[in-house]
């Protein structure tokens, strides 16, 4: 049965969901216990969407370009709906995060926090930080030396 979720809570694990890499996606979805059978409510579509930036980050916005996008709907056997967006044209990745939001509405939740979301988390985490590193690795510090004394 379908839990209340905070939407807060829901955002995150789909954009976790969302930028996961899809063949990491499919190796943790394979772990879980119960995989859901699931109706389609909108089979996975590739399509095109408009991406806005905005100058500086805080002026007037304007179209940046488009990009690609799948996404889907389905309805898993007890009735709780979940959908997918995914960048690209990955028909598969869409499913499985629709398929994962759906189990993340109801009790498979904690198995689903615990196999497939922490792993992707402290993933994405570590991947940061290497980012971080090897760009604190060029860092240059400028100084000024004085010359002489008045």
């Amino acid at each position: 049965m379908t839990q209340e979720i905070a939407p807060e809570a829901r955002k995150g694990w789909m954009s976790l969901l969302a930028s996961a890499a899809e063949g990491r996606l499919v190796a943790l979805f394979d772990t879980l216990e119960a995989q859901p059978d699931h109706d389609w409510l909108r089979a996975p579509e590739t399509g095109g969407v408009m991406v806005r930036g905005r100058t500086g980050g805080t002026g007037a916005p304007f179209n940046l370009g488009e990009m690609t996008v799948t996404r889907c709907t389905l309805k898993i056997a007890d009735g709780t709906v979940g959908h997918g967006y995914v960048q690209g044209r990955s028909k598969r990745q869409a499913e499985l995060a629709a398929k994962l939001d759906a189990m993340m509405q109801t009790e498979a939740a904690a198995e689903v926090e615990d196999k497939i979301l922490t792993p992707l988390r402290q993933e994405k985490a570590s991947a940061r930080d290497a980012r971080a590193a090897k760009a604190a690795a060029t860092k240059v510090d400028f100084f000024t030396m004085v010359r002489g004394e008045d």
